[in-house]
């Protein structure tokens, strides 16, 4: 599995930060980070934080 972030679109909500903290964070600066690839096991938060982005700004794809 691959998490992608459009960054165009991302506005730094943190909304995926909470649901999925194993996969998404924030740096020093405020800006979000994330695993592009999370383990497997991570797939049902992977998926519910791109399900909880007010921007639609994530999608998980096969790898």
């Amino acid at each position: 599995m691959k998490v992608c972030v459009d960054r165009g679109k991302c506005q730094d909500h943190g909304q995926c930060v909470i649901a999925a903290p194993e996969i998404f964070r924030f740096d020093e600066n405020g800006t979000l980070e994330y695993e592009a690839y999370p383990d497997d096991s991570l797939r049902d938060i992977a998926e519910e934080a791109a399900d909880v982005c007010p921007e639609q700004a994530i999608t998980i794809v096969e790898s």
